[in-house]
């Protein structure tokens, strides 16, 4: 390592806090250091390079280092770099995003909201649903249902949806009114003897029992991932989305689709929502709108939603909410070009085209493996679960670390992957193709052999 790399290291450790970290072991072993990325690829301060199988976290869609985007920014640094969206003022970028969201969206998702960040969407959604039910004479109806390990944010309302433990500890979290139900994943939550089908009946009548006993009259929303992604990369069950869409519809709570992680694409459908044929109240969008380039997210609601809160806004005199950051027009115009680089290159269809290439290969690859309990995934996202014996009981204690260990062993291989508990989790750029899917299934099978030899010597399995 170079003297500025050893001087970054150590400046880092004197002061940076990071996010979703041991910061005493971070404190004793240091950064990786990324300086630079080229398309599905990022090398470290050393010169190792990687495929970044994680897109980031979950985001660059379009690869690292794409030109157009950096082009993109720069033409508007130098027009506009920056203004706000209150109190009437617009400008080009934002309008021109908002319009081609309305167009990509389900029908009926005509309205739009920016912000910074997904938590910040989820947070907004929470406010933009307590203002409308207060508007429509509904005070009580401000209930929420998550699902357990589902991920909707960080912050002290988004944070609340959140069904992690981890991001609930210590945080004196959940801090608003939501009830967390069951994880729509067959191989783990399953009965013993119970099918799919029967699986998610019992899921149904579990959201439509809870609704009953909170009362129809305090539940404003449902929430979740159309297929869960920091919770361990989960596909629901075979007519889950359209079971849950009628209950909301039966008792007049609104749908809430966070697609953060599987829109534009990531699911092999330009949002999954539609791959699992339902249409939400509202759609929360990030990462892939802007392959994170700028922070960057949006919330599109129906007409119903829009109206009841721009009433509210005539009523009282304003909408009060919003970000200095809202509809940025650096971020809007780095988003609007993203998106027509998915359109143009045809990104979509490349992630369910290779969804067998992916998915199949890892199967194929991995299912048999001993420290391999489930492949699971669609599209371009991916999770490989570990277990000590090949049952969906036989978890690792979490304390053994085995997830993390693999992670490491599959840096080491140059594979970039995360790892959620004991899955590892995978989510290419969607400019990967076959050939470098074939590499990140090479690399991760040399990092789960290490992993198997390393568990046995430590006695784990």
């Amino acid at each position: 390592m170079n003297e500025i790399s050893n001087s970054l290291v150590a400046a880092d450790v004197a002061h940076s806090m990071h996010p979703y970290t041991n910061m005493r072991a971070h404190e004793a072993n240091g950064p990786m250091i990324i300086t630079r990325g080229e398309g599905v690829h990022v090398y470290d301060d050393k010169g190792k390079e990687y495929i970044e199988g994680m897109a980031g976290l979950w985001s660059v869609a379009v690869g690292f280092s794409e030109t157009r985007l950096k082009d993109a920014a720069m033409k508007q640094m130098e027009a506009l770099p920056y203004y706000h969206t209150f109190a009437h003022k617009a400008h080009e970028p934002s309008i021109r995003l908002a319009e081609k969201l309305a167009e990509m969206t389900p029908e009926g998702l005509d309205r739009c909201f920016f912000t910074n960040s997904g938590s910040e969407a989820n947070d907004t959604v929470i406010k933009m649903v307590w203002y409308m039910n207060n508007a429509l004479g509904r005070p009580e109806k401000k209930k929420f249902i998550a699902r357990n390990k589902a991920y909707h944010g960080i912050t002290i309302a988004s944070g609340s949806l959140t069904g992690l433990p981890g991001n609930h500890r210590d945080f004196d979290l959940p801090a608003i009114p939501v009830t967390h139900v069951t994880t729509p994943h067959y191989w783990r939550f399953a009965e013993e003897g119970e099918s799919e089908a029967d699986f998610c009946a019992r899921l149904l009548k579990e959201i439509e029992d809870t609704i009953l006993a909170e009362g129809p009259e305090t539940v404003a929303a449902f929430i979740g991932e159309p297929v869960m992604g920091a919770g361990g990369v989960m596909v629901p069950p075979e007519g889950y989305w359209e079971g849950v869409a009628a209950i909301c519809k039966k008792y007049d709570i609104l749908l809430v689709a966070d697609e953060v992680i599987c829109g534009f694409g990531r699911c092999g459908a330009t949002f999954a929502c539609e791959k699992f044929g339902f249409t939400p109240d509202i759609l929360v969008l990030s990462k892939q709108i802007s392959s994170s380039y700028m922070p960057l997210a949006a919330i599109m609601v129906t007409d119903a939603v829009y109206d009841a809160i721009a009433d509210n806004s005539a009523k009282i005199g304003t909408f009060g909410h919003g970000f200095t950051g809202s509809g940025h027009p650096v971020a809007t115009a780095v988003g609007l070009e993203n998106l027509k680089i998915i359109e143009e290159k045809g990104l979509v269809a490349n992630a369910a085209a290779l969804e067998e290439a992916f998915i199949g290969g890892l199967h194929a690859a991995f299912d048999d493996h001993p420290l391999v309990g489930e492949v699971r995934g669609t599209g371009l996202i991916a999770g490989i679960e570990l277990v000590a014996a090949k049952t969906a009981a036989s978890a690792f204690d979490p304390a053994a670390k085995v997830g993390a260990k693999c992670a490491d062993f599959a840096a080491e291989e140059g594979l970039i992957s995360r790892a959620v508990g004991d899955v590892m989790a995978l989510c290419p750029p969607l400019i990967i193709t076959e050939a470098q899917i074939n590499q990140i299934i090479e690399r991760m099978g040399r990092a789960l052999d290490r992993t198997l030899d390393w568990a046995k010597a430590e006695g784990l399995v």
